[in-house]
């Protein structure tokens, strides 16, 4: 039963790996909302470098000091389900350019025709995280580039012995 006042957010996202705009994100959302549900999307036909179990780890760990939050996993699952799941009324979507806007604006259209009721917030990351994408993160660390002011210092230690681990 939800409680009358608590508004309950969930922020999606592969997290593969956390970087400090999904942590700036998580943590400017945890003073937004009572509780904010942090769900990472396991897709099965993507190779991820990190388990779901290692990004779950590296989440709790991440996010411990919050207190309201809590991590959950997905997959083959619609949001808006998930969200009704965690009785979420909003769905918190971070937002780093233009290209970023027109692509979530659609996802959130498809996601008001499912379910009405739940909405999404669009929160746009700290100018020093603008360009940060955890794609770029592995792209350039897998290349050898310092990426420890991009990364939680607990990301970047996993991030580094699985690249140590991967090469040899």
């Amino acid at each position: 039963m939800k409680e009358v006042g608590m508004t309950t957010a969930i922020f999606p996202g592969t997290f593969d790996p956390a970087t400090n705009g999904h942590l700036d994100l998580i943590q400017r959302s945890a003073r937004i909302f009572d509780k904010v549900v942090v769900a990472i999307f396991d897709n099965p036909s993507k190779q991820q470098m990190f388990s779901l179990e290692e990004r779950r780890g590296l989440l709790q760990q991440i996010t411990e000091e919050l207190g309201n939050t809590e991590i959950v996993s997905f997959q083959r699952q619609l949001l808006v389900t998930l969200a009704k799941t965690h009785q979420a009324a909003v769905i918190v979507r971070g937002v780093r350019s233009v290209a970023d806007f027109e692509y979530e604006a659609q996802m959130t259209s498809m996601n008001r025709y499912m379910d009405d009721a739940i909405e999404t917030v669009y929160l746009t990351p700290r100018v020093e995280y603008s360009f940060v994408a955890s794609s770029l993160v592995k792209e350039v660390a897998s290349l050898g580039a310092d990426v420890s002011a991009l990364v939680p210092p607990v990301v970047f230690e996993a991030l580094h012995k699985k690249l140590q681990s991967s090469n040899g």
